[in-house]
């Protein structure tokens, strides 16, 4: 579960890890959730470095957040930075801050995360999307608490506690050369693994009931309660979205089942794919598969989808516009698409599905990583890994 050989032992009675939870908003009597709040209450102490993985909504905020309010830079800021929805042309500046004139529309001095978070915490969520020339900085800051601001030549240094977070599977990100070995290695001082909603179901009603609790509180709406055949519902539903999916299914049901006792056929409503195994699709990429797999997976299934659609929309078009024409298309079966990796490799089929999204919307890059389901910067890097900038 953690990687905490270089800590002290420190026994903590189940009475003070279930204050502890109540403290800081942290549900669970799993197991799994148990060993991680003994090692937050170890670590939350120190300044040593914390690494938090997991799926995409397990809650590795939360934790991070508990980490802060449980160590003496309590008083002082956390700062919370998303490193994938940085742009890599603004993230050093960002994270550094920059000089007057350092570049173009750099009218005034301004601070970076760093210097805001000085004396406090910075956690750095989604860390495997940070760029390998910022890393090497981040490495620096690390290792001696020293930066430069973009456009300075002048050393500045802060003191700030790391927590960092991520869905990628780092080790494997290393083997590719996208993540630098040496980094890596000093920012798993501490790792923790935060395991997905289906791995700790005991934890579901726990959590059902916390967000329902503070949901009607908050918002003065009465709850009749949930039946039994509900709950087991709950419980076997596989959770792609994890602790985010089963908030927001809460919050949804009781606005609109309000004064209703929740039975299991109103949950089978607010479901979106109602099934006691995985879904085939739309699923985050798991650490139990690399995260290159995951990524070409879900290209290709959501490519699948789409290339089906486009056909569907032509095929209605030319039966129902006779006079319409389209020369620069050939209107294939939707079968067709299945056999693409049967004649293309694994790459060629990659940058084909890319190419095509991309086009779909008109170049814009936004709205074709969301199509794919994968982020922004992972896009970027395979347009440039593929040239497809470079097409004639």
């Amino acid at each position: 579960m953690a990687d905490h050989e270089l800590l002290p032992e420190r026994s903590s009675t189940a009475a003070d890890r279930e204050a502890f939870q109540r403290l800081h908003g942290i549900a669970g009597n799993s197991l799994e959730m148990n060993e991680i709040v003994g090692v937050i209450m170890q670590v939350a102490p120190t300044d040593i470095t914390v690494l938090i993985t997991g799926e995409s909504g397990t809650g590795k905020e939360i934790l991070a957040k508990a980490i802060h309010e449980a160590s003496p830079r309590a008083h002082l800021p956390m700062v919370t930075v998303n490193c994938g929805a940085i742009p890599e042309g603004i993230i050093e500046s960002e994270l550094f801050g920059h000089e007057k004139g350092a570049f173009t529309g750099a009218s005034d001095s301004r601070k970076g995360y760093f210097e805001l978070a000085d004396g406090g915490t910075i956690f750095l969520d989604e860390i495997g999307e940070l760029p390998l020339g910022t890393q090497v900085k981040f490495l620096r800051v690390l290792e001696n608490g020293e930066f430069m601001r973009v456009g300075s030549g002048a050393p500045r240094t802060v003191n700030v506690r790391v927590v960092a977070a991520t869905n990628k599977d780092l080790d494997y990100e290393v083997r590719l050369k996208h993540f630098r070995p040496d980094l890596y290695y000093r920012l798993r001082s501490v790792d923790i693994h935060l395991p997905p909603l289906r791995e700790r179901r005991e934890d579901i009603p726990l959590l059902f009931h916390k967000f329902a609790s503070e949901f009607c509180e908050r918002n003065n709406i009465p709850f009749a309660g949930i039946s039994d055949d509900a709950m087991r519902v709950l419980v076997n539903y596989h959770w792609p979205g994890n602790i985010r999916e089963l908030k927001n299914t809460v919050e949804s049901m009781l606005v609109l089942e309000a004064r209703k006792q929740i039975e299991a056929e109103t949950l089978h409503r607010y479901l979106r794919d109602y099934q006691t195994g995985p879904v085939d699709r739309n699923l985050p990429a798991t650490l139990g598969r690399t995260s290159e797999q995951a990524e070409r997976e879900l290209i290709y299934r959501a490519l699948v989808d789409l290339k089906s659609d486009i056909i569907e929309i032509k095929n209605f078009l030319v039966n129902h516009s006779p006079s319409t024409q389209f020369p620069q298309y050939e209107v294939t079966e939707a079968a067709d698409v299945s056999g693409m990796e049967e004649n293309l490799s694994l790459d060629e089929m990659e940058k084909r599905l890319i190419i095509e999204a991309l086009e779909k919307h008109r170049g814009n890059r936004r709205l074709a990583a969301k199509a794919l389901r994968i982020s922004e910067r992972t896009l970027y890097r395979k347009i440039k890994e593929y040239g497809i900038g470079n097409r004639e």
